[in-house]
């Protein structure tokens, strides 16, 4: 999915989705995450990259 796309889906600045996605954000905000998440269809931890305990 493009930037673009993401964006529009959820809301978020292409800005932040590209900086969220080069891993420039180190601890990212529950909400925005979520919503990534949904849009991709994927868990959380699938953005993340950390695993539930």
């Amino acid at each position: 999915m493009s930037l673009r796309a993401l964006e529009q889906q959820t809301g978020l600045n292409r800005g932040y989705l590209s900086r969220l996605e080069r891993g420039h954000i180190r601890e990212p905000d529950d909400g925005p995450v979520r919503k990534v998440a949904t849009a991709l269809s994927v868990p959380t931890d699938a953005i993340t990259h950390e695993e539930k305990t």
